[in-house]
């Protein structure tokens, strides 16, 4: 699999993945517009301001999605996905790894973060499996209802 950055097909393929507001919110955050279109969906995304990428297969099929950015001298992983089809793959390691090391080259920083919804066991099981610990936020919690994990791995 490889990271390329994100094309039209893949956000509209992305925008497929989400069936109702619940599940955009336990995936971005409060403030993504519901229903979207192509049009607020990139806008939504900050396409112009935040890395974004996605992962496809050697044949091209978009496997996951995911951005990052500089957040307290981390790199910051956010809006990480795995096509629901492909789901306990492994394929969030993958993800994981290619975002964390363009991000910490491209901010010369040795740890990533994430947030997550502590409802999300999932997500929050598979993290940790990935050597993300929970840690205190720095600052008062900007998030409500979610943790906030670190990784100094690779």
């Amino acid at each position: 699999m490889k990271l390329v950055k994100s094309s039209d097909i893949h956000l509209i393929e992305l925008m497929s993945w989400f069936e109702d507001e619940a599940q955009i919110v336990m995936w971005s955050g409060s403030g993504f517009c519901y229903p979207y279109d192509l049009g607020t969906f990139k806008q939504n995304l900050k396409l112009t301001s935040l890395p974004s990428f996605s992962l496809v297969s050697p044949q091209g099929a978009l496997q996951a999605f995911g951005q990052y950015y500089l957040r307290e001298q981390r790199c910051h992983l956010c809006r990480l996905v795995v096509n629901p089809a492909n789901r306990g793959l492994g394929i969030v390691a993958t993800l994981i790894a290619n975002l964390a090391a363009r991000g910490k080259e491209e901010f010369k920083v040795n740890s990533c973060s994430l947030f997550v919804f502590n409802d999300n066991i999932s997500a929050i099981r598979a993290y940790q499996k990935l050597g993300f610990v929970q840690t205190q936020y720095p600052t008062d919690m900007p998030l409500a209802g979610c943790t906030y994990m670190v990784s100094y791995i690779g």
